[in-house]
């Protein structure tokens, strides 16, 4: 690298010292700050099934009230479920990565106030989390 200037950078220089011209701070100009996106994480691991579900309606009900943009839902990947054991259990919605997202989308109450749910993470074997996004409530 060379530490050798230009005489145009120099010049250049020199203009902008003496000039009145700003330069805007882009992270001050890109954050707005009356619009900041509000996100809350939950972590349902340890949970029965039920409790889970009673924990999950609760939650959502209150993040909706708080105005929060989104929720991570923490559920685990299901691999240490005792579900397998029982052959009688399906072993999909007896683990909470697939039975708390079926539960919020069967919850007409719930879904009028999700905007989305990230059901590729649901459905991802690497994950053992997903998303959803509220709606704002109408003040």
């Amino acid at each position: 690298m060379t530490n050798k200037l230009s005489d145009k950078d120099k010049k250049d220089w020199e203009n902008f010292v003496k000039g009145n011209e700003k330069i805007d701070n882009k992270d001050v100009s890109s954050f707005n700050k009356e619009k900041q996106f509000i996100e809350k994480t939950i972590d349902l691991h340890g949970y029965t099934l039920e409790d889970a579900n009673i924990k999950i309606f609760e939650y959502i009900e209150n993040c909706y009230l708080d105005n929060i943009d989104k929720i991570n839902i923490i559920t685990g990947k299901g691999l240490r479920s005792k579900n397998i054991d029982d052959p009688y259990q399906s072993n999909d919605l007896s683990i909470l990565k697939h039975s708390v997202p079926n539960f919020i989308k069967n919850n007409s109450e719930l879904m009028s106030k999700i905007l989305k749910i990230d059901f590729d993470s649901v459905n991802s074997p690497s994950k053992g989390n997903f998303d959803i996004f509220l709606k704002k409530k109408n003040n």
